[in-house]
C-alpha cells in the first residue's frame, strides 16, 4: 500500500520552510517539495532591511539561513517539480516529474514569479541583454547603461543595487510617482546616476543579437523616444505560480488562490500560503507567518 503522509508542502520559500519547522514540531509525517532550489524569490533580492531581527543583509543570506534552520531540524527537501495535483477525493495525490505522493492534507506554498511585459523583442532578447533578476545578472553590466522598467519596490530596489555597479540606470514607469515604499522613493532619487522617465512606457526592445536600447512613450505627450541601453531589468509584477492545479482550487482575478481566515482553500484540507495567495501583503515576514498559521490549524484538522 503506498504511504499516505499526514502533509505535502509544496515549496520550499519562506512560506514552506515555515510550514515545515511548525510541521516538525507538531509531529507530522510530512513531505516538503520543491522544484529548483529552496529559499525562494528571496534569494534573488539584493537586500532585506525589513525582516525583524535581522538588520539589513542580503536576500541570498536570509535564504542560506531559513534552509539551515530546516536542514538543522533534521528536515529533508524533496527536489522534485510537481506536475498536476488531484485533489478529487479525502486522500490528495501529488504528480511530480518523478513520481507521486499521497496526503491527508497539503499546504501549496509555490510563490510568484516575474512578470513579463509583453513587447516586441523581450522574447528574442530574453538573456542577452532582457533580464528579470538584477542581483543574478547586474555583474554583467558593469560600466554600461541599463533600464529598470517598473515603479514598486523591487524595481527601486533594483535601480539602486545596479546604481553601484552600471555607469547609469533609467528607471521607466509608467505612472508620475512610484507605488514603493517611500524609504526606498528616497534613496533612489537621491542617487545621481538614476534617472527617471515619467508617465512613460517602453513599447519596443532593440538590438540585433544583444539588446541594445529600448523604444519608449510618454503617455501625455505621446512622444516616442529612442535611448540607447546595453541591458533591460524587468521589474513589472509577479505572477503566482499555479498552472500545476488546473481548476482544483478557486482562484481571483490574476489567478491568486483564494483563501478563507484559516488559509484553506475552497477544497477541504488544501491550504496556501505565502504569495501564491490572494493577500494584501506579499512579504517575507507575512509568508512565514502564513506558513506557521496554515500547520498550526491543519494539525487540528487532522
Amino acid at each position: 500500500m503506498e504511504h499516505i503522509y499526514d502533509l505535502i508542502i509544496i515549496g520550499a520559500g519562506p512560506g514552506g520552510l515555515s510550514a515545515a519547522i511548525y510541521a516538525k514540531r507538531a509531529m507530522l509525517d510530512f513531505l516538503i517539495l520543491e522544484k529548483w532550489l529552496p529559499g525562494g524569490e528571496i534569494a534573488n533580492t539584493f537586500e532585506v532591511e525589513n525582516y525583524i531581527g535581522l538588520n539589513r543583509l542580503s536576500g541570498m543570506e536570509l535564504a542560506d539561513k531559513m534552509v539551515k534552520h530546516v536542514y538543522d531540524l533534521g528536515i529533508e527537501i524533496t527536489l522534485d517539480s510537481v506536475q498536476s495535483v488531484d485533489f478529487t477525493q479525502d486522500t490528495k495525490k501529488i504528480i511530480t516529474e518523478n513520481t507521486s505522493y499521497l496526503a491527508k492534507t497539503v499546504i501549496i506554498a509555490s510563490g510568484a514569479s516575474a512578470k513579463k511585459l509583453g513587447v516586441t523583442g523581450e522574447n528574442r532578447l530574453n538573456g542577452f541583454g532582457v533580464t528579470y533578476c538584477a542581483t543574478c545578472d547586474g555583474f554583467l553590466y558593469k560600466g554600461k547603461t541599463v533600464a529598470v522598467v517598473g515603479g514598486g519596490d523591487v524595481a527601486v530596489e533594483d535601480a539602486i543595487y545596479l546604481s553601484r555597479i552600471v555607469e547609469k540606470v533609467i528607471l521607466v514607469h509608467r505612472r508620475d510617482e512610484l507605488r514603493a515604499v517611500k524609504s526606498l522613493q528616497e534613496r533612489m532619487l537621491k542617487i545621481a546616476n538614476v534617472e527617471v522617465k515619467w508617465n512613460s512606457t517602453v513599447e519596443e526592445i532593440t538590438g540585433k543579437d544583444f539588446v541594445e536600447g529600448i523604444v519608449i512613450k510618454n503617455k501625455i505627450t505621446e512622444e516616442i523616444e529612442k535611448i540607447e541601453v546595453n541591458g533591460v531589468f524587468m521589474a513589472v509584477g509577479y505572477k503566482p505560480n499555479v498552472d500545476f492545479l488546473g481548476d482544483t482550487v478557486e482562484l481571483i482575478e490574476g489567478n491568486w488562490i483564494k483563501t478563507d481566515s484559516c488559509l484553506e482553500t475552497n477544497v477541504k484540507g488544501v491550504y496556501a500560503v505565502g504569495d501564491v495567495r490572494d493577500t494584501h501583503l506579499r512579504q517575507i515576514v507575512s509568508s512565514v507567518s502564513d506558513g506557521a498559521v496554515a500547520v498550526t490549524l491543519l494539525a487540528k484538522y487532522l
